[in-house]
């Protein structure tokens, strides 16, 4: 009788301690993708300190970054990783969200950079942007985010005077196409290290252009969502400089409805076990804690989070 009662306060001591738990969800991309990791990530750092916090992270791969938004605004999802463009369109209704302005976002801070790349064939003889007359060059399919941000950097800038020709294949087509001399050179915005760019430069000599001039320049102290960044020298074959470049950054979203315990401790896991994140994934490898502040406007920081990077000293 006594070891039936015990197992029964027992089982109910369990219940009582799981029901005790928060439960999140954080929503992100496709399982190949960088955003799928980069949320299994935080829940890794959340997960450790759970018996403290009382929260449990569990990660969902989901349709990206406008489907995240959408659903962490009609409440399927607690947080949600997107572009930093796309947060900025969904905060003020514009873009994909035109008319539809969801004021109740809130960033919990930035993770890995999705910078615009430039690959070029070695041969090609292209050094510098201003190199491109009279090339090949892939800017993306048409309709695509990746030509919006290529036509917007030539709009800034002389290059739109330079005339070349312009290519609208898809990324996936673009390793085969340098390899078979097609194109000369393609822009492509993406998170690193990518299969694409490894597929390129195993098949033929490549090289990647900075892309930092004044119409860069420009574009990143006027679009808050815009960001510099690097690619480091030696992530793909053959290319041993640092590439400069800029783009957009992962963020990590959620609602002002979120609890500021559930993000003040989300924030301060990571900061506190910033080394161990930074090995959770190559695209990590080189961040700082200050580029978790990058991309985004400060003012549509999640209490929690302001709280947690205020006390680290970097707010």
């Amino acid at each position: 009788m006594k070891k039936l009662l015990s197992g029964i306060i027992g089982s109910a001591i369990l219940a009582s301690s799981a029901l005790a738990y928060q439960y999140i969800t954080i929503g992100t991309g496709g399982v190949t993708g960088v955003y799928y990791p980069t949320g299994g990530a935080i829940c890794r750092m959340m997960n450790k300190v759970k018996k403290t916090t009382g929260i449990k992270c569990s990660v969902e791969s989901t349709g990206g970054s406008v489907y995240n938004i959408n659903n962490i605004k009609n409440g399927e999802l607690d947080f949600g990783i997107a572009q930093s463009d796309v947060v900025y369109q969904a905060y003020n209704g514009t873009g994909k969200f035109k008319g539809k302005a969801y004021k109740g976002l809130r960033v919990v801070m930035s993770i890995h950079p999705e910078l615009l790349t430039f690959v070029v064939r070695k041969d090609s003889g292209i050094k510098k942007l201003t190199d491109i007359a009279h090339k090949r060059i892939n800017i993306g399919n048409p309709g695509s985010g990746n030509e919006a941000t290529v036509n917007l950097l030539f709009s800034q800038s002389p290059l739109n005077k330079i005339h070349f020709i312009k290519e609208g294949l898809k990324a996936a087509e673009c390793p085969n196409a340098l390899k078979d001399k097609k194109i000369d050179g393609y822009f492509y915005m993406v998170g690193h290290p990518t299969a694409n760019i490894k597929d390129a430069a195993n098949s033929t000599a490549i090289d990647l252009i900075n892309i930092d001039g004044p119409a860069a320049q420009k574009l990143v102290r006027e679009k808050p969502y815009y960001a510099f960044g690097v690619i480091p020298a030696g992530m793909y074959k053959g290319v041993n400089h640092d590439t400069k470049t800029y783009g957009v950054k992962a963020i990590l979203v959620t609602n002002n409805k979120m609890s500021e315990k559930a993000v003040y401790s989300m924030v301060k896991a990571i900061l506190d076990n910033f080394s161990k994140f930074k090995r959770l994934h190559p695209a990590y490898k080189h961040l700082t804690k200050q580029d978790l502040l990058k991309g985004f406007d400060h003012k549509i920081m999640h209490p929690g989070a302001v709280k947690a990077f205020k006390e680290a000293g970097l707010l």
